[in-house]
């Protein structure tokens, strides 16, 4: 089964406020993504010059990518420390990717990881991940594998399949906990549902470990969980939302 993998991962701004502003942000989204970054950056630009987190968040990820202008990671990391102060998850993230990198500003693993924990404590998926990669391999933590299992089991809960994944190699190889083999397939086979090809082979692997009647029973475990993180009603093991 593959190593734990740190994935930035950068999500599209909450679309809030106004409808006014709704329109605009999709207006300067759907210019980015057919490459018309002049038009994309005036929409931007606009919301913002008006303070709208969202628009400031999209802002600097045109200059992070140099998407219509010369790439400025400074630009962008100050850009990104406006949506903070605005309490804006997208943006909390992005920037601890840019501590993370050293990117725009001095590499700071603590700031990193303040920023993911912010972001995560908002119910960022890609922030409880990552973070749970930072305990599973100790990169600027002491290494923590029930922290670790405690943000991939938020991120799985969010249907983040990458997280699913390593909470089943978590299981698969009993880090911090007893092996459990049952659990190692229910996650691979959720993660399988969301298209996680990596998933696909390992669950094989538990597999050929198991007897028929305990795959069909494992099998039935994790149909009913997904159809739970499906409904948003699935919080980790025994509990509801």
């Amino acid at each position: 089964m593959s190593q734990f993998n740190l994935k930035t991962l950068l999500l599209s701004g909450a679309l809030l406020i106004t409808p006014f502003a709704h329109a605009t942000l999709e207006n300067g989204i759907k210019a980015a993504n057919e490459g018309q970054f002049a038009d994309a950056l005036k929409e931007f630009e606009y919301l913002a010059d008006k303070g709208f987190a969202p628009g400031i968040y999209e802002l600097a990820k045109m200059y992070e990518g140099g998407f219509g202008v010369i790439r400025d990671y400074r630009k962008a990391a100050q850009l990104y420390q406006q949506g903070v102060k605005k309490n804006h998850p997208d943006s909390m993230f992005a920037l601890a990717v840019l501590y993370s990198d050293g990117k725009g500003v001095k590499l700071d693993k603590q700031m990193a990881i303040t920023l993911f924990e912010k972001a995560a404590n908002k119910n960022l998926p890609a922030a409880q991940f990552n973070l749970g990669v930072i305990y599973a391999n100790g990169d600027g933590v002491s290494l923590d594998y029930e922290l670790a299992k405690k943000w991939y089991e938020k991120a799985a809960a969010n249907n983040y399949s990458l997280a699913q994944f390593n909470l089943a190699l978590m299981y698969f190889e009993g880090l911090g906990m007893p092996k459990d083999l049952e659990k190692s397939y229910i996650w691979n086979t959720i993660a399988e549902y969301n298209g996680n090809m990596e998933a696909n082979h390992s669950r094989k692997l538990d597999e050929r470990k198991m007897l028929p009647k305990e795959i069909e029973e494992a099998k039935e475990k994790a149909d009913a969980i997904y159809a739970r993180i499906l409904a948003g009603t699935y919080a980790g093991e025994g509990r509801l939302f």
